[in-house]
């Protein structure tokens, strides 16, 4: 029963951050994802379908985060 919660709750703030996505990306143009971006963007997505092991669920999202977090430092060095 909590991984309903789960699952619904990581709906819910995904649906957030697109339409948040949506509404700074009219302002400023269209970004294009870059790869290192859509491997974050992976690496958070496997680990809320693994999430039933806790291990391997964060590791995964850990990755994640780590990834975007270089992203975003390498895109900032850039401008």
């Amino acid at each position: 029963m909590s991984s309903v919660y789960l699952v619904l709750a990581a709906l819910i703030l995904l649906a957030l951050v697109a339409a948040g996505v949506l509404v700074v990306s009219r302002g400023r143009g269209l970004q294009r994802l870059t790869p290192l971006g859509g491997l974050a963007l992976a690496f958070v997505v496997a680990g809320i379908v693994f999430g039933e092991n806790r291990l391997v669920g964060y590791g995964l999202m850990v990755v994640g985060v780590v990834l975007a977090v270089v992203d975003i430092v390498r895109k900032r060095q850039r401008t």
